[in-house]
């Protein structure tokens, strides 16, 4: 039996004593109890509704009714492994094979997104017999020990860098290395991933991978430029190695104009190996490895069978075929696209408005506002961006930051986040950032004059 429900202070005492330290609350100075949600919506023990910016886990809405009917039905009936015949299993993997390249035809289903990254790399290294892999700056890949190595946002507050792993700068035109006004961005930071292959081939070592997300997001809400992923796997097929495209967080119709971020690079993209994870499920756990017949016939050859307990189960087959529905009978991709267009719009109208906003970035709902203490040296306003997420869970809008600087206000809301909420959002935003412009010019006045 359920014990009647606590007050926010019971819950966070009890968190604090039964919960490790290293699993970390939002607004961790004043965390919010939520209770329900619904759609883009949550609701805190007070019943007080919160506009949900970030949970890009609950794709199409939270406890979405048709998501919540499949699990039900489904669970039901049956829930067992994939060593049973179960249509599910293969009307699942029918219905994602539809939305990919052709190439990528074989599937495992995983629980999450980890063991998909996780069972992504064991496949390059048996097709290729290689050991080493190529990632990006400030990537984030899981946090199974195999991908904590290869995620530099992890890795270098903890053992550092293994000697197997590389590390490329992330594509970024607003404050990387290349910038906006580079003749040749594209080939500039293809060029860098070619040079840590030559020098890791002088030191006699292979590259098995170039692993990135299709969309850098804990490097920043970042959108490579088009054509580089192209460059880059020449460089890589050419090194003996594969292409893996972490869909994790951007995939399923997020980026609008596709239904998976690396076709943002162009038709004549295709990676080796795609994982999918988060919105995949809806908040179930759930997650994909999609590659080709090759890699899959080279990964089978060791003879170790692969098999996972959950992976595949008939309920999350069920789950996963209701999502792929609710974004095809709700228009979610179209939705994101126009939503997210006018986002963007009122963005960089704001950055007109208020210096602090140096870039405002994105595909679809997938958005990311880089705040800055000057134009010049574009220097990460941490501070600020942190003050200013407070600020709005304050009004009841839940967003948070990311960024090697914590200074970019990441957008990835549930797929329902409508043209209402956008202008909700950026009209508080606005009014948030004047204010704190009135309190910065008034401490400049007061510290003027007491000098």
């Amino acid at each position: 039996m359920r014990p009647a429900q606590r007050n926010r202070h019971d819950t966070l005492a009890l968190r604090q004593q039964l919960i490790g330290s290293a699993c970390k609350l939002f607004f961790s100075h004043d965390p919010v109890k939520i209770v329900k949600a619904q759609g883009q919506y949550m609701y805190d023990e007070k019943g007080r509704q919160y506009l949900d910016c970030i949970n890009n886990v609950a794709h199409v809405g939270h406890c979405h009714p048709d998501v919540v009917k499949a699990a039900h039905e489904q669970n039901q009936v049956l829930n067992t492994n994939s060593r049973y015949l179960h249509d599910n299993l293969v009307d699942y993997a029918k219905r994602l094979s539809d939305t990919l390249p052709e190439k990528l035809c074989t599937f495992y289903f995983l629980n999450s997104g980890s063991e998909a990254n996780d069972l992504a790399l064991r496949m390059a290294r048996q097709y290729t017999k290689h050991q080493d892999v190529i990632v990006l700056d400030h990537a984030y890949h899981g946090h199974l020990t195999s991908l904590i190595d290869i995620s530099p946002y992890k890795f270098r507050n903890l053992e550092g860098q293994k000697e197997w792993v590389h590390v490329a700068p992330v594509p970024d035109t607003y404050r990387g290395l290349y910038r906006e006004d580079h003749e040749d961005s594209v080939t500039a930071y293809a060029n860098e991933v070619k040079a840590i292959i030559e020098q890791a081939h002088k030191k006699g070592r292979k590259i098995a991978a170039f692993f990135a997300e299709s969309l850098p997001s804990v490097g920043g809400q970042i959108i490579p430029p088009a054509g580089y992923f192209q460059k880059v796997a020449e460089h890589v097929h050419k090194a003996g190695a594969v292409f893996i495209a972490d869909e994790i967080q951007v995939g399923f119709g997020r980026v609008g104009t596709h239904f998976w971020a690396f076709q943002l690079q162009g038709e004549d993209f295709i990676p080796d190996i795609v994982t999918m994870g988060k919105p995949i499920g809806n908040g179930h756990p759930l997650a994909c490895v999609a590659t080709t017949k090759e890699i899959a016939e080279a990964f089978a050859a060791t003879g170790v069978e692969y098999f996972n307990t959950f992976g595949g189960n008939p309920v999350s087959c069920a789950i996963g075929l209701a999502v792929l529905d609710v974004i095809e009978k709700e228009h979610l991709q179209v939705h994101a696209m126009e939503v997210g267009n006018f986002l963007m719009k009122l963005f960089k109208e704001l950055k007109i408005k208020h210096p602090i906003i140096g870039d405002v970035r994105g595909s679809g709902l997938f958005i990311g506002v880089d705040l800055i203490k000057d134009q010049a040296e574009r220097t990460p306003a941490t501070a600020e961006a942190e003050h200013l997420i407070t600020r709005l869970k304050e009004e009841y809008i839940l967003l948070s930051t990311d960024g090697p600087g914590r200074n970019v206000l990441k957008f990835k809301p549930p797929m329902c986040f409508n043209m209402e909420d956008a202008k909700f959002v950026v009209d508080t935003i606005d009014r948030l950032l004047t204010d704190m412009e009135e309190q910065q010019l008034n401490q400049d006045k007061t510290s003027t004059c007491s000098t």
